[in-house]
């Protein structure tokens, strides 16, 4: 079955109504934005996922949060950033991990201009895990690298090598990861159609019907490396949403630097 997280500007008019998340910079949000729109306070939620108190087991403090954007069980979210697809992605999948039905729009702000319905209001319950892309964390994933899972690495090349520490005491990449930058998931600023995405997956040597588990350095990446997979046809797809700066601060965490 086909769970494609991404819809053209052209197919909106299809969803009939749709609820619009702004996931830009509220000074861009302030600047113009569609009249239904509702912003994302990403800077937050970024926060909050790597917080403790707040992170994605904190089912209650998520349910409110999602629910403050008027998100319900019926009507799909579209989520748009300013053209990056990544802060967008991290949206989609957070949204879909506790059960909101959500699509990330192709091209971001500079394809929403003049695509919008009404939105409709009900109540939101969270139901972790119910999305088509599932969650790991730095535990789980450790104790199942020796056996079959795929690890998509989307971060650079240089970050990859461990040439380009960011804010990271090590560097490096998980045994065994797989390296497909995001950039190369991209096209002129859109998400590449599935039959070229899975041309690109097959060459970085993952396989229909692979577990594959997507990582970056922070989660956005992770996030649209997700969508790109479950795009492709994948069904079996996890995202480490912490990433490599999480796994990196563990020093249990064997990182290869080949």
């Amino acid at each position: 079955m086909s769970h494609d997280p991404v819809i053209e500007p052209i197919a909106l008019p299809s969803l009939g109504g749709f609820r619009l998340l702004d996931v830009r910079e509220l000074a861009a949000f302030e600047g113009d934005h569609p009249a239904s729109a509702v912003r994302v306070p990403i800077e937050v939620w970024e926060a909050a996922a790597k917080t403790g108190e707040t992170s994605f087991e904190n089912v209650d403090y998520w349910e409110r949060a999602i629910a403050t954007l008027g998100v319900d069980g019926q009507m799909p979210n579209v989520v748009y950033d300013d053209g990056r697809m990544t802060e967008a992605a991290r949206v989609w999948f957070i949204l879909q991990y506790f059960g909101a039905r959500t699509l990330i729009l192709n091209g971001g702000w500079p394809a929403i201009r003049g695509h919008e319905r009404p939105a409709g209001t009900a109540t939101f319950r969270a139901q972790p895990g119910s999305g088509p892309v599932g969650l790991v964390d730095r535990k789980s994933l450790a104790a199942e690298l020796d056996r079959d899972v795929r690890i998509f690495d989307a971060r650079t090349k240089d970050e990859f090598a461990g040439e380009d520490l960011r804010r990271n005491a090590r560097g490096g990449h998980l045994p065994g990861a797989r390296l497909l930058p995001h950039s190369h998931l991209l096209d002129s600023g859109l998400l590449k159609p599935a039959e070229d995405l899975r041309e690109l997956l097959t060459a970085a040597g993952f396989q229909q019907g692979d577990h594959v588990v997507t990582h970056c350095d922070g989660g956005g990446r992770a996030a649209l490396a997700a969508a790109a997979v479950a795009r492709a046809g994948y069904e079996d797809v996890r995202a480490y949403y912490l990433s490599f700066a999480d796994w990196a601060k563990d020093e249990s965490c064997l990182i290869v630097r080949d």
